[in-house]
């Protein structure tokens, strides 16, 4: 870890606004942004079927879809850990407007 992750990592955000830059300089690979695009996709897709087949088991594949793509990303493209361990609301909002900008065409995937 270079020394400006090290800081990274100990910093204290006051406010998703100020983390979300951060959040974005962690997902820097193109892959590993698409991986966390498929992930964020399959939880909306999943949880869209458990809603309209009613078999609510279908809500245990969520963290499954959602963090191990995301996870791959991190650990073999990114070569970082991820941010949710360290703050995990803030990365979890950074997901989901990380994909609102993927969609958008404000961040490419």
């Amino acid at each position: 870890m270079s020394d400006s992750d090290t800081t990274n990592r100990t910093r204290e955000f006051h406010s998703f606004a100020e983390f979300y830059p951060f959040y974005l300089s962690e997902h820097s690979n193109d892959t590993s942004r698409r991986l966390h695009y498929v992930g964020s996709t399959l939880v909306l897709l999943i949880l869209l079927w458990a809603i309209v087949s009613g078999n609510y088991w279908w809500l245990l594949a969520l963290p499954v879809a959602g963090y191990g793509f995301a996870w791959v990303g991190h650990f073999f493209f990114e070569k970082n850990r991820p941010a949710t361990f360290k703050y995990p609301l803030y990365s979890f909002m950074g997901d989901w407007v990380m994909l609102k900008d993927m969609l958008t065409g404000r961040i490419r995937f």
